[in-house]
């Protein structure tokens, strides 16, 4: 954010409020849209890659679809706040033609600035609404008034779009980063798939079961402990934590007590250098054990191979389980109804090309390099678009927090 943007926006607040802004209720200032009566099974029959009406539903559900194909359409067609009131609790900014399922609801105003601006200031309390949604089911939901009712900060028009500017900016800067990001990415996984793929090689094939020591999986908690007791302060690692290659536990990880670990350890014999593979639900994450693991276990469908390091590299073996052609031949052995699972026999008998050790190593030193730029949350793209996201919410705090002026 460039100091004459804040020099403009100082400037601007000392000579139009300077003693702070009215707050006032969501429903005085804007006006609330409906949606539009739409089953899930109605979208799934009226989607269409050509359409021109934007329809949200509960969580992250998003299609394109045709207007006369929509029932009882009400279409907005004016820049809006959509919140997302049930599932995943959130609000988006939409400014070309989109519906959505009645159940959730949007707010306008005549000010295209005012809008944006409302959905900033809503983004920046989204964790006030997801507590209000919290305890109400399984399934998270908030009801109209607690948006209806809410008060937020109305300063005057120039203000408001001097913060909208800043703010669009950040937005902006991390889009194209995160763009970059996605074609570095495509990049690397093509670049990845042409080294690991070994057609007209003198190389080895064998089952994975031939070149590791073991392969485990952990402990389900619904039979064995509890998660989250007092005492509870080690990590319970899920396919959440595997994240681009490593594993990552934040607050919201799971934890586990001591005699829960001793469990876990017990099935889980964790080392330096075992390689761990999601096995059920998104199935194909992988990570390398680089640090010794001494305060977390694993969880039932989170597998854990140890790999014969005379034979095959744990980097090397997790390389090759994110190869595409690789991923394709256990993909065909994933097996049950809505949350697949890959049984361990058969990841047993997954054929994989061995090369020799030289080979692999010199595999592995290239791909770390790419795999360093796309996926490393302390170098390259990704700690690059977190340092900004950081940056971002730190002054969207700052520049919504007004005084409130006595009215």
């Amino acid at each position: 954010m460039g100091v004459s943007r804040v020099n403009k926006l100082n400037e601007l607040i000392h000579a139009l409020c300077p003693d702070g802004v009215e707050y006032k209720k969501i429903k005085d200032v804007f006006q609330r849209l409906r949606g539009t009566p739409i089953t899930a099974g109605k979208m799934k029959e009226i989607e269409s890659s050509d359409g021109d009406i934007r329809v949200f539903a509960g969580g992250k559900t998003v299609i394109n679809a045709k207007e006369e194909d929509i029932p009882n359409a009400n279409i907005i067609r004016v820049p809006a706040v959509l919140v997302q009131s049930r599932g995943v609790i959130d609000v988006v900014y939409y400014e070309k033609p989109f519906t959505f399922k009645n159940e959730m609801w949007a707010y306008t105003s005549d000010n295209k600035v005012a809008v944006k601006f409302l959905y900033y200031v809503l983004k920046n309390n989204i964790q006030k609404f997801r507590d209000a949604a919290a305890g109400m089911g399984s399934l998270p939901q908030i009801s109209l008034p607690v948006t209806e009712e809410f008060e937020v900060p109305v300063p005057p028009l120039p203000v408001q779009s001097e913060i909208v500017r800043i703010l669009d900016n950040f937005t902006e800067l991390t889009a194209e980063l995160t763009a970059e990001l996605t074609a570095r990415k495509k990049q690397y996984e093509h670049y990845r798939d042409t080294v690991l793929t070994f057609e007209n090689k003198s190389v080895s094939w064998f089952e994975l079961n031939d070149v590791i020591h073991s392969l485990n999986t952990g402990l389900n908690p619904r039979q064995f402990f509890r998660l989250n007791t007092e005492d509870a302060t080690n990590y319970y690692i899920t396919i959440r934590e595997i994240r681009g290659g490593r594993i990552v536990p934040t607050d919201k990880t799971d934890r586990i007590n001591d005699d829960a670990l001793a469990l876990c350890n017990n099935r889980s014999n964790l080392e330096i250098g075992d390689v761990l593979f999601s096995g059920t639900g998104t199935i194909g994450e992988t990570a390398v054990i680089m640090e010794e693991p001494r305060n977390w276990n694993i969880k039932e469908g989170v597998y854990a191979i140890k790999p014969n390091q005379e034979r095959i590299l744990p980097k090397f073996l997790r390389y090759l389980l994110t190869a595409t052609y690789i991923k394709t031949g256990y993909m065909k052995k994933a097996a049950g109804g809505t949350v697949k699972s890959i049984p361990m026999g058969e990841m047993r008998k997954l054929q994989i090309p061995v090369p020799t050790i030289s080979e692999q190593e010199r595999i592995v030193a290239v791909l770390d390099r790419f795999d360093t730029l796309c996926n490393d949350l302390s170098a390259g793209l990704p700690a690059e678009i977190e340092a900004r996201q950081k940056q971002y919410e730190y002054y969207r705090d700052k520049l919504l927090a007004f005084g409130e002026v006595n009215v």
